[in-house]
């Protein structure tokens, strides 16, 4: 860990409160605010005073207004409202994100394959939808997606996106995801180069690095540089990783941008076929699209892709991509489904309504429409008349009374009585025989019948102790080597381990440690605090829900 700038004061924002820090970059710090109306916590991202120069201005100005165009998307961070604040430095107000981003996280250790697949599906429809709206993201990377509290990931930081015309700077790009054309004497960028980002994203995601960075050897800008350009992509070497992704990723890594998937959606579809030859549950793809009509939900609950309107994106650029509804020469016709791996591109097919079934006379025939006045019951619920009193033998003042005549809307055709008769007498018999099957046993040997046990009902879970706590206490003073922080776990259990970050970096690749003790030394800061936060996390990955709380600052 080394030492990085200190961050500014909080600015003074009308509406919100200041609680703490989140993280400091080199163009800006992010804040956590608590807004008074609504109230709800935010993170507000602040353009630092040194980096305020007309450029960018521009830029901060260009990422609120393309955020705010996305931000829609379930995949995307949402922007609230963007600013400036009364020392003059232009600000965003966003949705907050409190779980560990992915660099965080796979720095920690390597993701599954199924939820490596499900965020490469999830971020790449996201990445088509800004490319459908003009818009290159240019810095896809684990650190720029943010896990949402409903543990969704989330696209953010489009400081540096351009238009899908071409963009032609390469500085601000994060070399270990950036494809071989961004380091050209020309530099260039299309929908492609992102596409290249999001497979080094997911190999990140698998591998627990960076596509070119190897393990004991120099890993310095020029020797990333050299690799991405020159060298193939090294294999992922899991075991677990079947061959059909590891070609889905080299696809979208290769050297030459038209070798590559010809879009974001292609990557996506590509890893949902891995989904479906592993069994895993298919994620869906979810894109925005401004060419469907309003009137018109182009949504389907069983679809792989899912395709809806939004209300306005009109940037400056035509967008790259064309319509998404199938035309006439390749839509099905109406009643066939596709064939098994046809894609429309609208993934959206609108099926003819199932006919109703045809009923029989014969059903009709046994079915008594009863009248009266009564409540009105379930379909199980049938409705039947009182039982007429036995008619016995008229006596000496009485007459045999004659049932009432039956009329022909609500009379059921009579069935012959001696059948009747032949019928309840077998039913009767069964079950004698039965009950003298089940008592005569018990009654010849001395016991009664046996008892029946109760059938077994699973107990209740408590959701409150699956809750891991915040660790407390942290604090922190001078040592040999800088500052020794220590915590305490409020309720230890075995395999827990502890992530330590510390707090004021200068880029958005944090310095992370992951320790089995209450303790740590990290380097003292240059200048101001050294802070850290402390991240409780348990033996089988889950984690304390209050990062915030688990600050810790030293002189």
């Amino acid at each position: 860990m080394s030492a990085k700038r200190a961050p500014m004061a909080p600015p003074e924002l009308p509406g919100f409160t200041y609680v703490d820090l989140l993280g400091s970059g080199g163009f800006a710090d992010v804040y956590l605010y608590e807004q008074q109306l609504p109230k709800r916590r935010v993170a507000v991202k602040v353009l630092l005073t040194e980096r305020m120069s007309s450029g960018s201005v521009e830029e901060f100005t260009a990422e609120a207004n393309v955020m705010a165009m996305l931000s829609t998307h379930p995949a995307i961070v949402t922007i609230y409202q963007a600013g400036v604040a009364g020392d003059g430095r232009p600000y965003l107000v966003m949705e907050y994100c409190p779980r560990p981003n992915l660099q965080v996280r796979y720095r920690r250790e390597a993701f599954s394959i199924a939820e490596s697949l499900r965020v490469g599906v999830q971020v790449a429809a996201a990445v088509e939808t800004a490319h459908r709206a003009g818009v290159l993201h240019r810095d896809i990377k684990p650190a720029n997606i943010l896990v949402t509290e409903y543990n969704r990931p989330a696209l953010t930081d489009f400081g540096i996106a351009s238009t899908t015309s071409a963009a032609a700077e390469s500085a601000g790009l994060s070399i270990p995801w950036s494809p071989p054309e961004s380091f050209a004497d020309v530099p260039r960028s299309d929908p492609r180069s992102d596409v290249w980002a999001l497979g080094a994203t997911v190999y990140t995601l698998l591998a627990g690095r960076s596509p070119f960075e190897l393990p004991g050897q120099r890993n310095g800008a020029a020797e990333l540089i050299h690799r991405i350009e020159t060298q193939p992509l090294p294999a992922l070497g899991r075991a677990d990783v079947p061959a059909s992704l590891q070609r889905v990723i080299e696809r979208a890594m290769a050297k030459n941008p038209p070798d590559r998937h010809e879009s974001a959606l292609a990557f996506a579809r590509a890893l949902q076929t891995v989904q479906i030859e592993l069994s895993h549950s298919v994620t869906p793809i979810d894109i925005l699209d401004d060419q469907l009509p309003e009137d018109v939900e182009a949504d389907e609950d069983d679809g792989l892709t899912r395709v809806r309107g939004v209300v306005s994106i009109s940037p400056e650029t035509a967008p790259a991509a064309g319509a998404t509804r199938p035309s006439a020469t390749t839509a099905p016709s109406a009643g066939s489904p596709p064939a098994f791996g046809t894609t429309v591109d609208a993934e959206t097919v609108l099926r003819a309504a199932p006919t109703r079934p045809a009923f029989d006379q014969a059903d009709i025939d046994e079915t008594v429409r009863r009248g009266g006045s009564g409540p009105a019951l379930p379909d199980e619920t049938v409705l039947r008349p009182p039982a007429a009193p036995a008619v016995l033998a008229p006596g000496p003042f009485e007459t045999a009374a004659a049932p009432p005549a039956e009329t022909e809307t609500d009379a059921a055709p009579r069935r012959p009585r001696t059948a009747l008769w032949i019928g309840l007498g077998a039913a009767a018999l069964v079950v004698v025989a039965v009950i003298i099957g089940v008592s005569l046993p018990g009654m010849l040997s001395g016991t009664g019948p046996a008892a029946t046990e109760p059938t077994a009902t699973s107990r209740p879970q408590d959701p409150i102790a699956a809750v891991v706590p915040p660790v407390v206490g942290v604090a922190g003073a001078p040592a040999d080597g800088g500052v020794r922080f220590t915590w305490t776990n409020p309720d230890p259990q075995d395999g827990d381990f502890y992530i330590v970050e510390l707090v004021d970096l200068a880029d958005s690749t944090p310095a992370v440690e992951t320790v089995e003790t209450t303790e740590i030394i990290v380097p003292a800061a240059a200048a101001g605090q050294t802070c850290v936060d402390v991240t409780l996390v348990r033996a089988n990955g889950t984690q304390q829900q209050d990062p915030e709380k688990t600050r810790g600052c030293a002189p």
